[in-house]
């Protein structure tokens, strides 16, 4: 018996991931519905290959009889609907940021931690984490599980796609704009992003850091666990697609980078490209479309006493987003529904 889905946002870049990713796992699914804002009604998306779907629209909607709901509109249009749907009987994977911080709405990422699905009864809501968040955690959990995390430095080079449609157009005309010496006006940026890199996403919150920042640290926290230490710098790069981020990890026990990487060969969800030798490590063109999280670089860091470094590189609009929504769907549907 198969379940009745409903993909909140279908028409946007992570919505029409989530329908591509639901096709391709083969989701048993007796019924896919999708559905978006006044604005898409009478829009079709596309589902597999010969399918395709009138969008709905998500006001007029009645979640009653819908098992499953994969929403990615937007953090207020959540905040009104999710809640709703959960009522309704149907259970919620929000890949917004509003229900992550909730102490009862689990924070998941299947490979991490599946034992805090048992959570969702609480209200019918289960958060997806920031994409950034997602490949990092995936990559630290294994070396986690050998010398626990006493703190996490990262600084990410994250790509334009994660800011949505308009901002993957700002960087295609901006490029264009720049070789033919015509006047660049940022629009879906605080500055010009092609052949540019921002330090800024997300608004600047009290003491600096920004809101993506704070939420890498926050979520880290909640999912692997309360007393990592974790210090982020967001950075938007000029990549349309994929993810990428230098993590330094410090432990509170031994640990060495032959034993990270033998840890994260045989690692769930991870992708081993080490081997300087060859120039093997991976970049975002390689990254997307990709579902692994891509783990490179992996070497100790001499300047405290159990410090490792890695390169992590993941497509942020399947792993970062589409994928570890799905994934959480079938985890709910293997072993709760």
């Amino acid at each position: 018996m198969g379940y009745r889905v409903a993909v909140v946002g279908a028409t946007g870049n992570v919505g029409r991931e989530i329908l591509n990713i639901l096709f391709e796992r083969g989701f048993p699914a007796d019924e896919v519905i999708a559905l978006a804002s006044k604005q898409s009604l009478g829009k079709e998306v596309s589902f597999g290959d010969d399918d395709v779907l009138k969008v709905r629209v998500l006001d007029e909607f009645d979640f009653e009889g819908i098992d499953i709901g994969l929403f990615s509109p937007g953090s207020k249009v959540s905040a009104v609907h999710a809640p709703r749907a959960g009522e309704a009987g149907c259970v919620v994977i929000d890949n917004t940021s509003h229900f992550r911080m909730e102490p009862d709405v689990p924070l998941v990422v299947p490979e991490v931690n599946p034992e805090a699905l048992d959570g969702y009864r609480n209200r019918n809501i289960i958060a997806n984490p920031n994409c950034s968040t997602i490949q990092m955690v995936v990559a630290l959990k294994p070396l986690h599980d050998i010398a626990p995390i006493k703190r996490v430095v990262v600084a990410t080079y994250q790509s334009v796609s994660g800011a949505g449609r308009a901002a993957m157009d700002e960087l295609f005309n901006q490029t264009r704009k720049v070789f033919f010496n015509e006047d660049v006006k940022p629009k879906a940026f605080t500055r010009q992003i092609a052949f540019n890199v921002i330090p800024k996403i997300d608004s600047f919150q009290p003491g600096g850091a920004t809101g993506e920042e704070l939420k890498m640290v926050r979520e880290t926290q909640k999912i692997l666990a309360p007393d990592i230490a974790v210090t982020a710098t967001c950075v938007r790069a000029p990549v349309f697609v994929g993810h990428a981020e230098a993590v330094n990890v410090e432990f509170a026990a031994p640990i060495s980078a032959e034993e990270a990487r033998a840890a994260l060969a045989g690692a769930e969800g991870v992708e081993l490209v080490d081997d300087p030798e060859a120039d093997g490590y991976v970049t975002p063109v390689e990254a997307a479309g990709e579902p692994a999280v891509f783990v490179s670089r992996v070497r100790e860091d001499d300047t405290v006493p159990f410090g490792l470094n890695l390169w992590v590189v993941s497509d942020n609009l399947r792993k970062g987003a589409a994928l570890n929504s799905v994934q959480i769907a079938e985890a709910l549907a293997e072993r709760y529904l």
